[in-house]
This record gives C-alpha cells, sequence and structure tokens, in this order.
C-alpha cells in the first residue's frame, strides 16, 4: 500500500468469505485519507494492514445494489 494513502476501520459490517489462508472477504465503513467512512467491500488480511482493491460505495449507491440484488435474488 503507498504511505500517502491513510484508512481507518469505522466499523466492521460483516464477512462475506474466508480463505484458508485467514483472508476475509468484508464489508466494512472505513474512512479513506481522513474523509467520512463509506461502505467499503474488500479482502483483507488476517491483521487488516494488507489489502485487494475493492469497492467503495456511498450510502445511496449501496442501497441501489442492495435493490438490484433483491430483485435478481
Amino acid at each position: 500500500m503507498a504511505d500517502n494513502i491513510s484508512f481507518e476501520i469505522k466499523k466492521h459490517l460483516g464477512t462475506i468469505y474466508t480463505s484458508r489462508n485467514g483472508w476475509r472477504k468484508e464489508v466494512n465503513i472505513v474512512a479513506w485519507n481522513g474523509s467520512k467512512g463509506k461502505i467499503d467491500i474488500r479482502t483483507w488480511s488476517p491483521d487488516h494492514e494488507h489489502m485487494t482493491k475493492g469497492v467503495t460505495l456511498t450510502e445511496k449507491e449501496a442501497a441501489k445494489v442492495a435493490e438490484i440484488l433483491s430483485s435478481v435474488l
């Protein structure tokens, strides 16, 4: 991770999947670079020091995703 990017996991909302090596795909509220927290979906190392690329959504965007998924599931 680049040194100029900071993050704080404000709240853990849930775990989607845990791999055999302990990395977890999670849904969290994350504040990036001191900004207001947003809904964030990505895979994290067990210590939350390393992460993969992910998706960050506002509450409005997340509500739209939930609406779309509820219509097809």
